[in-house]
């Protein structure tokens, strides 16, 4: 019975510690770094075909960054067949293994 109940802690105590790493490995991913990009901004679908559906990206130095939902929405239509160089200011993070920028200011080349 000693051997159960310590078989049985052991595990608890193994499942606690792989559910701490796994949650700090998601806190490094998520965390947000300021930057400007300059670069190519265009649509993973048409253009990249990276994606099934749109979506607003800037290609920087062989990366690609996303935008995030109401930015890809504001600035979409002007991007989808026409790529446009440009610069974009905002906050980058990684989620799901992608780089997503939130866009806070966006200047195309003229």
């Amino acid at each position: 019975m000693k051997k159960a109940l310590s078989m049985l802690a052991a595990l608890a105590l193994l499942f606690v510690f792989t559910v701490n790493v796994r949650a700090d490995e998601e806190k490094k991913d998520e965390k947000a770094e300021k930057v400007t990009l300059k670069g190519t901004i265009t649509c993973a679908k048409c253009d990249l075909k990276l994606e099934e559906k749109c979506a607003t990206v800037i290609k920087a130095k062989d990366k690609v960054y996303y935008f995030d939902a109401a930015s890809n929405k504001k600035y979409h239509k002007k991007i989808c067949t026409n790529p446009t160089k440009g610069e974009v200011k905002g906050t980058v993070a990684k989620k799901d293994g992608k780089l997503w920028i939130t866009v806070t200011d966006l200047k195309f080349e003229e």
